[in-house]
């Protein structure tokens, strides 16, 4: 009877401990000022197919209704808590404009969110880098800044792996606040 004790205990702990921290980070997001990413919903496969054309969603692995129904949750978390957006960027490829679309209807493209996971992107990296950083010295606002984009951009910028739809809040320092994946 104690161990059980002991284990409902440690899962309540680590609930409650969840709920907190996902609050800390909504009462980040609600004060503004921050730097959020998104990895792109649920877009089956990996990596990019053979015949693949920036300008051709045929040619893409695109979002299945998971990723879309997962987008508009997306979008719905940041409404329902009031969260500033002063704008939303994205990648140009078709599963992060359709994520920011079902998600929060208006978005620009900024070609320095592209993947550059496969091999024919891979020679853009340290150029995107040091457009990405230079935007994010640049950028003021005392809303938020919701960046869609891919899982190679987030590890290379904050050195952290993410899962379809997460985000990633950071501050214009790029220290990590937080991360959300249940909305």
């Amino acid at each position: 009877m104690h161990k059980k004790f002991i284990i409902i205990l440690s899962i309540f702990a680590f609930l409650s401990t969840s709920a907190n921290t996902d609050e800390n980070i909504i009462k980040n997001l609600k004060s503004g000022g921050n730097i959020v990413f998104i990895r792109h919903a649920v877009a089956p496969g990996s990596g990019d197919p053979k015949n693949f054309r920036l300008n051709d969603c045929a040619t893409q692995r695109n979002l299945d209704n998971q990723g879309i129904k997962q987008s508009k949750k997306i979008g719905l978390f940041f409404s329902k808590n009031n969260i500033p957006i002063d704008e939303v960027l994205t990648s140009e490829w078709c599963r992060c404009k359709d994520t920011a679309k079902f998600a929060f209807k208006d978005y620009k493209t900024f070609d320095a969110l592209n993947s550059f996971f496969s091999p024919k992107f891979q020679k853009n990296k340290e150029k995107q880098m040091r457009d990405l950083l230079k935007y994010f010295k640049n950028w003021e606002s005392k809303k938020n800044l919701i960046l869609v984009t891919h899982y190679v951009v987030i590890l290379e910028t904050l050195n952290k792996a993410v899962s379809s739809g997460e985000i990633v809040v950071v501050d214009k320092s790029l220290n990590l606040i937080g991360s959300i994946t249940k909305y």
